[in-house]
């Protein structure tokens, strides 16, 4: 009885691991590239098309410079008090789209509820489930004096609606982006 009760609650542990939303992240370096070739980094600006979005977004966007700051800093660089004193630009693309996730009804989960005439007809449609946004980062990081980016990577995933949540979430993204780049 013990081993059952253990082997079951492994498969549950697996299940829900296998359940959570992971991050997706694609790098690309420029031939050569190495990050301890570099002292001082800045931000480029980030410039927003949209005008609302929403009260938070400013304060996400800082979250994440500062978190990729600190990601930088920890490999060994500093941030440079201005643009024009780095040998290293950062710029960011920040892209969060809202999806309907919707499920095709079928005629045993969704049956007719009325069958009094002879002549009605049943049709699978999509019901709305839910509603969750997915947040992707990119970074490119470009060489100032040559005018040319030098790596770029992208991070994606399925973000929380709860603030501290989606720290959290920023916080693993950025560290597991940067750990992509070449020393």
């Amino acid at each position: 009885m013990r081993n059952l009760l253990s082997y079951t609650s492994l498969l549950l542990l697996l299940l829900l691991s296998a359940c959570s939303p992971a991050t997706s992240v694609h790098t690309e370096p420029a031939p050569g590239f190495a990050l301890d070739t570099y002292r001082q980094f800045a931000f480029m600006e980030v410039e927003s098309d949209v005008e609302d979005m929403g009260p938070d977004y400013q304060a996400h966007v800082h979250f994440l410079k500062q978190e990729l700051a600190r990601q930088l800093e920890q490999r060994g660089l500093n941030q440079a008090p201005s643009a024009d004193e780095a040998d290293l630009l950062i710029n960011l693309g920040i892209v969060v789209d809202r999806q309907v996730q919707t499920r095709e009804t079928n005629i045993i989960t969704d049956p007719p509820r009325y069958m009094g005439q002879r002549r009605y007809t049943w049709q699978s449609k999509e019901v709305e489930v839910g509603r969750y946004s997915v947040g992707t980062v990119s970074v490119h990081l470009v060489d100032p004096v040559q005018n040319e980016m030098v790596w770029q990577g992208t991070a994606e995933r399925i973000i929380s609606d709860k603030p501290e949540k989606l720290r959290e979430q920023i916080e693993k993204g950025i560290a597991r982006l940067v750990g992509e780049i070449p020393s």
